[in-house]
């Protein structure tokens, strides 16, 4: 019996042991074939390309080089959006150590059509769309938007032919997309932008194949069964493409210059300098962190905001230093505004936006320093208490005083100040101005402070 007991136990624990191997062997196996799975980054391009999609695209770029993924998607949906910024991820990906693919799902308009063309592989949905990237420069709001000049339209053009040569795609369909004089026989004719469908980009050689979704992707890269991982924008980078939006970077820009403003004028250093320097290096550091801003600029800025501490601290009044100091600040922040192919209208609109900028600060300014003494806590911080003569408040000692109306004789010439006899005193006086020979009648006509102001008496003769 005891033999029998003993022989199940061993059984039953030998079983036990050979299941146990078997799973820690089966999740070591599925565990390698994770890790030696491929997989690729899908990332989302949609809507306004603005200057925050730049740090974005850079990012997933940089993480999928570090972490070895096997592609990185675009997935691309937008009508397009600022030049500059899709400059900055033209070059990302032409750049990229990573294999690129852009799939447009379901349009690539404007700068959304020059970030396609800049990666490895073209994929397009049905129903798809890619061109009509001429430049425009945005009017006010309700306002359509206004075309720019030859200079600029050039310069994108060839942008687009650059990046379409880089990828080996066709040079006219790409310069066909942004200039409306380039013809293409039996695709475009001269003063229309060129928009391809899903068909005519793959006729055409634009796009690489058709595709309904990533699976299908994957097939035709041959990344068949690949992890999926899908990338979103970090809360850093929301905050910058909300510090570049020009509504915000505009206040800040406003708020920075009237807070160094106020400060200026009000010694030490309190709320409105830190509020100052605080919303200028917002306003910086989002426009650093998208390429805008870099060394030149915050040096201009730099220069300009001590050359006015210098006007007003060291050599009082209003000349050159303040003049070079506010051109040096104002040109800085204007710089931090224009991108890489900027247009003149672009640059003038940057121009206008710190002008006003400047302006609105310098007014609120004004108001700020006027009512400051209004309030109840600035009434707290200020001393409002009047010391008036009445109270026995006295600036000068007040023998002086009898002596307004008294007349006298000038001893010393009066340039305008001296001294007079007046009701046999020698005082020091001063004249309203004029300049008054020795010997001259005089009369005192005010006591002010610790100045006895007289004016000479005219005789009958010279009396006009």
């Amino acid at each position: 019996m005891k033999r029998w007991r003993l022989g199940v136990f061993v059984a039953v624990f030998t079983a036990g042991l050979v299941f146990a191997v078997a799973g820690s062997v089966q999740r070591a196996t599925a565990a390698t074939a994770q890790a030696t799975r491929p997989f690729v980054i899908v990332a989302p391009v949609d809507g306004m390309i603005d200057l925050g999609i730049a740090p974005f695209v850079q990012r997933v770029l940089r993480d999928a080089t570090r972490d070895g993924a096997a592609a990185v998607i675009l997935e691309i949906n937008t009508f397009g959006g600022r030049v500059d910024a899709a400059i900055l991820v033209r070059d990302a990906l032409l750049s990229a150590e990573v294999p690129t693919v852009a799939f447009i799902n379901r349009r690539a308009i404007s700068a959304g059509a020059l970030i396609a063309l800049a990666a490895d592989t073209i994929a397009i949905a049905n129903g798809g769309t890619i061109g009509a990237a001429m430049p425009v420069q945005a009017g006010a709001p309700g306002a359509p938007s206004a075309p720019v000049e030859e200079k600029t339209v050039s310069y994108v053009r060839k942008e687009f032919r650059a990046t379409a040569e880089s990828r080996n795609r066709p040079l006219l369909i790409a310069e066909a997309m942004v200039d409306a004089d380039v013809v293409i026989d039996g695709l475009i004719e001269e003063g229309k932008l060129l928009t391809l469908t899903t068909a005519e980009a793959l006729e055409n050689g634009v796009a690489d194949f058709r595709a309904v979704n990533i699976d299908e992707i994957l097939q035709a890269i041959s990344l068949p069964g690949a992890d999926v991982r899908r990338a979103e924008t970090n809360w850093a980078e929301m905050f910058v493409r909300l510090l570049t939006n020009p509504v915000v970077s505009s206040l800040l820009l406003s708020v920075g210059l009237l807070g160094i403003l106020v400060e200026i004028r009000t010694p030490g250093v309190g709320i409105p300098g830190i509020a100052g320097i605080t919303s200028l290096a917002l306003f910086l550091g989002g426009h650093w962190i998208v390429q805008l801003a870099g060394w030149e600029e915050l040096l201009l800025i730099t220069l300009g905001v001590v050359l006015m501490l210098v006007e007003v601290f060291v050599i009082p009044g209003f000349g050159v230093a303040g003049i070079a100091g506010i051109s040096a600040l104002l040109g800085g922040l204007t710089l931090t505004l224009i991108g890489e192919g900027a247009s003149v209208p672009a640059i003038t609109n940057a121009v206008a936006r710190v002008t006003i900028s400047f302006v609105a600060a310098l007014v609120a300014g004004l108001l700020v320093m006027r009512l400051m003494t209004r309030t109840s806590f600035a009434r707290r911080l200020v001393l409002e208490t009047d010391m008036d003569a009445a109270d026995g408040w006295e600036s000068t000692p007040a023998r002086e005083h009898h002596l307004v109306g008294v007349r006298g004789r000038t001893h010393t010439a009066l340039r305008p100040a001296g001294i007079a006899d007046i009701g046999g005193e020698r005082v020091d006086v001063v004249s309203e101005g004029e300049m008054i020979e020795p010997g001259a009648e005089v009369v005192v006509t005010r006591v002010d402070g610790n100045r006895v102001v007289v004016r000479r008496l005219h005789t009958n003769s010279e009396s006009v």
